[in-house]
C-alpha cells in the first residue's frame, strides 16, 4: 500500500526523471568560440574572476557568483607559476574585460591574479577541480591557459554528461603554449543545459582563470512524461483514499 511518505518520495523521483529526462540523453551539441584577444559573450553576465579563493586546495563558495570550488588530488588555486607543474594563463586584448576591480579590465600580459590549475590525472588519478554553477545554464566562458591537447573540460547536468571539450578542439595540435598565442578566451554554447564542470588534465596541467555563465534556463517536461506522472499520481492519490 502507498503511504503518504511514499508517494512524497515518487512525487522527488518523478521530478528528477522530468529534469534529466526519462532515459538516458544523447551528449548535447556543444559549440565553441574563441580567439587569443577574445573576451566573454555579451549573453555570460555572471562572471567570477576567482580572486576571492584562498590559495591551496581549499577551494570553497564564491561569494561573488555563488559558486562552488571544489579540488581533488593536485587541483589548487595558484598565482605565478611553476615549472613542470602549472603556468599561468596570459592575458591580451580583451582577455581581461569586466574581470578587474570594479568590472574593469585586468592588465595584459602573464595573469597576476590567483587561478585554478588541475594537476594531472598521471600523477593522482582524482586529479581535478570541480564547478557547480548556481543554477542550469546553456552558456559558459573561461580563460584557458597554455592549452594542452590533453586538457579536458566535462559539462554535466547534475551527474549526467552533457558534453566535453578538450584542448584540441580549441587550437589544433595544442602543445602548452605559455604565450600570448597558447591562452585563448573561450565561450562555449550548448543545445542541452549544465549546472556542473570538470576540469582535467592527462599531464600538468589545465590552468583557467575568469569563469562567466549566462541566465538560468528552465528545463520542460516531455510531454509523454507528463502524461505518465500525471496517471502515477492519480493512481497514488485513489490507493491513499481507499487505504
Amino acid at each position: 500500500m502507498l503511504t503518504m511518505t511514499r508517494l512524497g518520495g515518487v512525487v522527488r523521483a518523478m521530478a528528477v526523471a522530468i529534469g534529466l529526462g526519462a532515459c538516458g540523453p544523447a551528449l548535447a551539441a556543444v559549440t565553441i568560440s574563441e580567439t587569443p584577444n577574445g573576451s566573454p559573450a555579451p549573453s555570460l553576465t555572471m562572471r567570477d574572476n576567482l580572486d576571492w579563493l584562498a590559495l591551496g586546495a581549499v577551494g570553497g563558495t564564491s561569494p561573488v557568483s555563488g559558486i562552488v570550488v571544489t579540488l581533488f588530488g593536485g587541483a589548487a588555486a595558484v598565482t605565478g607559476s611553476s615549472d613542470g607543474r602549472y603556468a599561468a594563463p596570459f592575458l591580451t586584448g580583451q582577455n581581461g574585460e569586466g574581470f578587474g576591480a570594479g568590472g574593469s579590465r585586468q592588465r595584459s600580459g602573464v595573469d597576476a591574479t590567483t587561478y585554478l590549475t588541475t594537476g594531472s590525472t598521471l600523477a593522482q588519478r582524482d586529479a581535478r577541480a570541480e564547478i557547480i554553477l548556481p543554477y542550469l545554464t546553456l552558456d559558459l566562458g573561461l580563460l584557458w591557459g597554455s592549452v594542452d591537447d590533453h586538457n579536458a573540460l566535462a559539462l554535466f547536468a547534475g551527474d549526467t554528461l552533457v558534453g566535453t571539450v578538450r584542448g584540441g578542439d580549441v587550437i589544433a595540435g595544442a602543445s602548452g603554449n605559455q604565450g600570448p598565442q597558447g591562452t585563448r578566451y573561450i565561450n562555449i554554447r550548448s543545445d542541452a543545459a549544465f549546472d556542473r564542470l570538470v576540469a582535467s588534465s592527462a599531464g600538468y596541467a589545465f590552468e583557467f582563470d575568469n569563469i562567466a555563465f549566462g541566465p538560468a534556463v528552465a528545463i520542460a517536461a516531455p510531454a509523454a512524461l507528463g502524461v505518465f506522472v500525471v496517471g502515477v499520481l492519480g493512481l497514488a492519490a485513489v490507493r491513499l483514499r481507499f487505504r
